[in-house]
């Protein structure tokens, strides 16, 4: 296994990028990357300038490791405006995907199968048993970069989470809440050289950079970009994803912590991979720019990992119990009902929401909990669940599960009211037995003592 390069002395030329957006460049270097996909670190905490770097043969520092890449000169971290011809959904299409007037994939036809993969990394076939990964394309989902020398201060005060703790090459979830802590989005936040990226959900990408925007005073130097339109996003997930990685000659980001990430080049396009994905804190995710995007999906493919379209993946988002914006993430709830500690930090100081969180912990003022529900018929989200008669919550999301007779939702139920294992009624008739989901199980509640 040819070994990644960790360090580089500096950045040479910008190249041009604009040809790489023809149709015809493309095909070039998707055959090219099909057979082998070879990516090259830029540094082990990040990237010099946000910039990628593929190897020659030669060394070009006093670090040396064998490559077998094609020389090719580095450049910065660009980003690039798509291609006009939407090459990566040429190519879902004819593999059977359902893609929305919103270029949104909505299924690959196979969502039984990336759901059972997903689960315990297998398929059953006619003659024998697929190891699979899952690759997600999750290019709607927004990501936002936060940038200028007040950049870290600036989302330290906005959100949830403790950003004078990280360091470039980190990451971590943190929560934009309203000032009394109700819950707008969660967002994933990769510290980078020289910005911050952020990624939210589709739904929130535009309000949050309004909102960030209009938080930004005269003196402040930071800058809010929506790049959304301006990259390609994929989540690898499934038990099987730690050996695709190693296949791909990734396997140094392995056993990193949480939102860990590096900055690598594809036949001249920037890639950066991080660990976890919007779901969960394992997998990885994967933004490019569009020019390099059918070129990683065919090699991903070409390694086993099964297409999941958004519909599936809307399925195993709420098996999972991972809140979303309209449904577990709206002005009736709170960020500790919604269960997520582990994005907030109490003794950071003075930041949006920080003054009720400390105050619902202090007087023990939360009052209700976000938690599975394994159903016994199907039901619409926003139906009350009572207990005995007495309302005691809403279901906030409802999927039928594998098979579509597998019955389960997410909803906020109150405290005293029910815990794990307990029965409850949603709507009239519909028997619902509460339950853990993994996201919310991994969440470490805290004390206003304890250092986060």
């Amino acid at each position: 296994m040819v070994a990644l390069l960790s360090s580089v002395s500096h950045a040479i030329s910008n190249a041009t990028t604009s040809t790489l957006h023809r149709r015809s460049v493309n095909q070039t270097h998707s055959s090219r990357l099909h057979s082998s996909f070879q990516l090259s670190a830029f540094g082990s905490r990040g990237s010099h300038n946000d910039a990628v770097c593929i190897r020659s043969r030669k060394p070009l520092s006093p670090i040396t490791y064998s490559s077998n890449f094609a020389p090719v000169a580095a450049i910065p971290f660009d980003l690039s405006p798509p291609p006009i011809d939407h090459d990566l959904y040429d190519d879902m299409a004819i593999a059977g995907a359902k893609v929305s007037e919103d270029w949104i994939i909505e299924t690959f036809n196979n969502d039984e199968d990336a759901l059972d993969a997903v689960d315990n990394g297998t398929v059953v076939g006619t003659n024998r048993c697929f190891m699979l990964v899952i690759v997600v394309d999750l290019s709607h989902y927004g990501r936002i970069r936060v940038s200028g020398e007040d950049r870290i201060p600036f989302l330290h005060n906005q959100s949830t989470a403790n950003f004078e703790a990280l360091s470039e090459g980190g990451g971590c979830d943190t929560v934009f809440v309203t000032p009394t802590a109700r819950t707008i989005d969660i967002a994933q936040a990769w510290i980078m050289k020289t910005a911050v990226t952020l990624v939210v959900s589709p739904s929130t990408s535009k309000s949050i950079s309004e909102m960030l925007n209009k938080y930004i005073f005269f003196a402040d130097k930071v800058e809010i970009q929506d790049i959304t339109n301006k990259t390609c996003l994929f989540a690898l997930i499934g038990p099987k994803s730690n050996q695709v990685m190693v296949d791909l000659n990734l396997g140094d980001l392995i056993g990193q912590p949480y939102g860990s990430h590096k900055h690598y080049n594809v036949s001249g396009n920037p890639v950066t991979v991080a660990v976890g994905s919007v779901i969960s804190e394992e997998g990885f995710s994967l933004m490019m720019s569009p020019s390099a995007a059918g070129m990683v999906w065919k090699t991903l493919l070409s390694h086993n990992a099964t297409p999941m379209g958004s519909n599936a993946f809307e399925t195993y988002r709420i098996l999972q119990g991972r809140p979303s914006p309209g449904n577990e993430l709206t002005d009736e709830f709170n960020v500790l009902e919604a269960g997520l500690w582990n994005a907030v930090s109490l003794n950071k100081g003075c930041y949006k929401g920080q003054e009720t969180i400390s105050r619902l912990i202090t007087y023990d003022g939360i009052k209700q909990k976000l938690w599975g529900i394994q159903l016994s018929s199907p039901v619409k989200p926003g139906t009350p669940i009572t207990v005995e008669g007495k309302k005691v919550g809403k279901l906030t999301s409802y999927t039928g599960g594998k098979g579509g007779n597998e019955y389960f939702g997410l909803g906020y139920i109150k405290r005293k009211a029910a815990s794990k294992g307990d029965k409850v009624v949603v709507g009239d008739d519909v028997i619902g037995t509460v339950v853990e989901v993994p996201y919310l199980a991994r969440q470490q509640p805290l004390a206003l003592s304890s250092k986060s």
